[in-house]
């Protein structure tokens, strides 16, 4: 993922930054506490196409 492209996207919920996470393809708010998916580079930045975080995965260090 284009880390431009990473630095201008937000969280479509909560306005909050994003962190990605290479090994899964996904963008994580951990304000939201969703995880929304990279599909062929592209992110896909729906709520309805985001997976909700469990805690385990909110403990981790960034």
């Amino acid at each position: 993922m284009d880390t431009r492209l990473l630095e201008l996207l937000v969280c479509p919920v909560t306005k909050g930054p994003l962190e990605y996470e290479r090994q899964k393809q996904e963008l994580i708010s951990r304000s939201a506490r969703l995880a929304y998916p990279v599909r062929d580079g592209l992110p896909i930045m729906l709520e309805s196409e985001a997976r909700p975080l469990s805690d385990e995965e909110l403990e981790r260090p960034r």
